[in-house]
């Protein structure tokens, strides 16, 4: 075999300058190029890739093609850019959100968008832009996963429950705790991104550095609309972000298959995904420091055991702690975690399975946890 030939992945206009015009074995993904001329005319563009970006003219596009180029059209018509070079954020998605208003948000708009295209049987070009679409946010999410170079790859730990999950439920402000606590030790928490648990999770994190009296006063806040279907419910969320704009790092992976359920307002990344199985498998697979299983329904249940799966054949090279926070949940209503114990009998993450109701504990069982060499 020859020598493999590196790939150099190019999503901001820095890296593409600092290439000095040597695009060779590059893919430049999602960039306004319009104003690169200059440097495209004289580039070297051998195994060069084009990925949605935006030229001066057609001519200067068929030209890059006829000197060997390979260059993917953009899209038309589609409220969402399938060559995103970067994640979501709270406020892009958001934004033509007004209270009390029709939701006229790029959310809500991308989700009608992708119902009345079929959502589950799209047409060939839709449903290539949406695999594209997705290709473009997992990368957006490695690389954010990969840390800077001063910090180091990033601790994820997962948090997965119900989505109907009240605010003013026990489970819902243990949750917060122990995204809170995680958070404080150096961990990256990360979520489905929607209501319930999943907002206690990305909540806990965004409040890891207020005082005890302001996260009392900001659960307080989100507890007078509970429920993501109340009146106010989004409202509510937005009075905790206003009195304090400025909260810690986590994720959200949620999914416009989901896309009745309101994105949760507390993450600062956000990997929105059309596949919900694609989201759902790799949620999972990133959570190397542990999953946490709250309460929760069949979405839960189905979670666990795609972690489960993972874990039983060990399929990313190394096993992670299951957490279950709930006892009377996992043991006296379903039995599930027995079961679990059942089913890892012999395998090496029967000792990663834990059951416990104290949020504290959680974090203590996750800072114990040393992973070994990923094969």
């Amino acid at each position: 075999m020859g020598d493999e030939i590196l790939i150099h992945e190019i999503d901001t206009l820095a890296e593409y300058a600092a290439r000095h015009c040597d695009l060779s074995h590059c893919v430049i993904q999602g960039l306004d190029l319009s104003e690169q001329a200059a440097c495209l005319d004289q580039a070297d563009l051998v195994g060069a890739v084009f990925l949605g970006c935006r030229f001066a003219s057609a001519d200067e596009e068929d030209g890059l093609r006829r000197r060997g180029a390979l260059v993917f059209p953009r899209f038309v018509g589609l409220p969402y850019d399938p060559y995103r070079p970067s994640l979501y954020t709270r406020a892009e998605l958001m934004d033509g959100y007004e209270s009390g208003t029709e939701d006229l948000s790029i959310d809500k708009r991308i989700y009608d968008h992708f119902v009345a295209h079929g959502r589950h049987h799209a047409g060939v070009l839709e449903a290539i832009a949406q695999r594209i679409h997705d290709h473009a946010v997992e990368n957006a999410l490695d690389n954010l996963l990969a840390g800077t170079p001063g910090e180091g790859v990033k601790r994820v730990v997962g948090i997965m429950g119900g989505h109907g999950t009240p605010r003013n439920d026990d489970s819902f402000e243990k949750v917060a705790r122990v995204s809170r606590g995680l958070t404080q030790r150096g961990y990256f928490v990360t979520t489905g991104g929607g209501p319930g648990t999943m907002e206690a999770g990305n909540f806990g994190a965004y409040m890891a550095e207020a005082s005890e009296e302001d996260f009392a006063w900001a659960l307080e806040t989100l507890q007078e609309a509970p429920v993501y279907t109340d009146a106010g419910y989004l409202e509510q969320a937005a009075k905790v972000v206003e009195r304090f704009p400025v909260g810690c790092d986590s994720l959200a992976v949620p999914t416009w298959f989901y896309g009745h359920e309101p994105s949760n307002w507390f993450s600062n990344h956000i990997a929105k995904y059309f596949s919900n199985s694609l989201r759902e498998d790799g949620l999972l697979e990133i959570s190397l420091y542990g999953v946490v299983f709250a309460p929760g329904s069949a979405g839960t249940t189905q979670e666990i055991f795609m972690d489960a799966t993972q874990n039983h054949y060990k399929t990313f090279g190394q096993i992670s702690p299951m957490i279950f926070l709930g006892s009377q949940r996992y043991v006296a209503e379903t039995g599930l975690f027995p079961m679990l114990q059942n089913l890892a009998q012999g395998r090496e993450y029967a000792e990663h399975l834990h059951l416990t109701d104290d949020p504290d504990a959680v974090v203590e069982i996750v800072a114990n946890f040393h992973p070994g060499g990923v094969a």
